[in-house]
């Protein structure tokens, strides 16, 4: 819920330059104490707050507690409460109240006096962000930090930007159709099955039907699982589709692509970019950071590059990022590039707003997970955001996880629309490997090792995604295909569909 406006007058000089209708205020009030119906109107937007005269504001407010109580707000209800008032007797004391509703034509204008005042308020709050700014500029009496000042006049700024927002939350049932129909629409158009972003695997789209707005999913892993490996798939296939469908002049309210902004706490941009490039022109990522190309390999290296330089994908790598800055930096790419999925790599490399040490180690990521939640619903887009999991994991016989594996705290669980596990029985496979024989040997070596290999066939370049939570649908398990040396996820198809090979 947006913050309310807070005003703060004073008797400066400055305060007769600040926006202001006081008559437009009367007028309202007035017009509200003739007939109380005017106040359903109004009092989703309009508070006390607003009001640039205190004493409008102390009306305003006592007359929706009034009628809050099913009782009727007119100057002889509200007197008793305005008998003590100082600012009131300067007025002439209870008989203002009489005096504002002397003029029945406010009536006609009620809404659009509340506007007026409404948009006003917000004036005065620019003005006060904007002094502010100066003022904390102009002092350098402590350390200076350009940047954090930055950061936290974004902050105000789209404080301000989100007054008013509740009576944007508030849907009749024919808006909330007309946007169902338009989801299932935008699904059946794309093949059927997705209605939110793609995440390029047909098998994770058919489970999930994409990744929706306003959705917090968990991506979550043991460390060699793959789980940034997924996140720059899943970036890489939403990025290049929604430049395809521009390209093809599909509507973008159609697509089922999305420009994405991925918050990398852990890997360097360019760390990030090697991994993509690999992915697609199919060199390992080790031969591109070592340069260990032939002249081919770096022609089709460089026409990677080429091919991606529109790609609207966009990497923010500032370590120790708090929520608050994540949140502020998600806002401004959405309002430049229009960003329609964030990714974060990972949850638990951000920093909460306390200084509480590692003792409110659960509080901080419970509030993180919370910020994650919000900006989804603030920016109506979906947030994915990659965690680790517990070592408990590694003490079980059955090394695929749970829910419960979910570090720190419940909430993450709790505020997640869907949790996703990758998990590759392969590494757990390889790690296992007995002794490699030797000629000399005796036959139970070769067995064993034998008996480890045809194992490791089994599970070789095999994963799974699992769909561990889901509030728009079933549970279960997504086999996928995993090329290790590109780090690329792909659809799995088994042997039986593949096409005979002629001999």
């Amino acid at each position: 819920m947006a913050e309310p406006v807070r005003l703060i007058h004073d008797n400066s000089d400055t305060q007769l330059e600040l926006p202001k209708n006081v008559e437009a205020e009367a007028a309202l009030l007035g017009a509200i104490m003739i007939d109380n119906r005017i106040a359903e109107d109004v009092q989703l937007k309009l508070r006390a707050e607003h009001f640039f005269e205190p004493v409008h504001g102390r009306i305003y407010d006592a007359i929706m507690k009034l009628i809050d109580r099913s009782m009727v707000a007119n100057p002889v209800t509200l007197k008793p409460m305005f008998d003590a008032d100082e600012a009131m007797k300067a007025l002439g004391g209870p008989a203002y109240l009489a005096q504002l509703t002397g003029s029945g034509a406010a009536l006609i204008g009620a809404r659009d006096f509340a506007n007026q005042i409404y948009d006003l308020a917000l004036l005065r709050e620019l003005v006060s962000v904007g002094r502010d700014m100066a003022t904390r500029a102009l002092d350098t009496s402590e350390a200076v930090l350009p940047t954090s000042q930055i950061e936290e006049a974004e902050m105000a700024l789209y404080r301000v930007a989100e007054q008013g927002g509740e009576t944007g939350s508030v849907k009749s049932f024919v808006q909330a159709t007309t946007e169902a129909v338009r989801l299932a629409e935008k699904a059946m158009n794309a093949g059927g099955g997705l209605s939110g972003v793609t995440t390029g695997l047909e098998g994770l789209n058919g489970k999930t039907g994409g990744l929706h707005h306003s959705d917090l999913l968990i991506l979550a892993g043991r460390p060699g699982m793959g789980k940034t490996a997924l996140a720059t798939n899943i970036a890489f296939n939403a990025a290049a589709r929604w430049m395809r469908d521009m390209q093809d002049g599909i509507p973008p309210e159609k697509s089922v692509g999305a420009p994405v902004a991925f918050f990398s706490l852990e890997m360097s941009a360019d760390q990030l970019a090697t991994r993509i490039l690999s992915e697609q022109s199919r060199i390992v990522a080790e031969d591109i950071r070592t340069g260990k190309m032939n002249a081919e390999k770096f022609r089709d290296f460089a026409r990677s590059a080429r091919d991606l330089e529109s790609l609207p994908l966009y990497i923010d790598d500032t370590p120790g990022l708090t929520i608050a800055a994540l949140r502020t930096r998600a806002r401004r790419m959405k309002r430049r590039h229009q960003i329609g999925l964030i990714i974060v790599d990972y949850l638990q490399l951000l920093q909460g707003s306390g200084r509480g040490g590692e003792s409110n180690r659960v509080q901080e990521i419970s509030e993180i997970s919370r910020g994650l939640k919000t900006l989804a619903k603030e920016l109506n887009v979906p947030v994915m955001a990659l965690s680790q999991l517990s070592r408990a994991v590694e003490q079980r016989e059955d090394k695929k996880p749970q829910l419960s594996d979910l570090r720190e705290s419940g909430s993450i669980e709790q505020d997640a629309d869907i949790v996703l596990f990758v998990y590759r029985e392969e590494y757990y496979v390889r790690g296992l490997e007995p002794k490699r024989p030797v000629e000399s040997d005796s036959s139970d070596v070769f067995d064993k090792h034998n008996e480890w290999l045809r194992k490791l066939q089994t599970v070789e370049n095999l994963a799974e995604v699992i769909v561990a939570k889901q509030r728009h649908g079933a549970t279960g398990t997504v086999p996928v295909r995993f090329e290790g040396k590109f780090t690329l996820f792909s659809d799995y198809i088994p042997d039986a569909y593949l096409p005979t090979q002629m001999g």
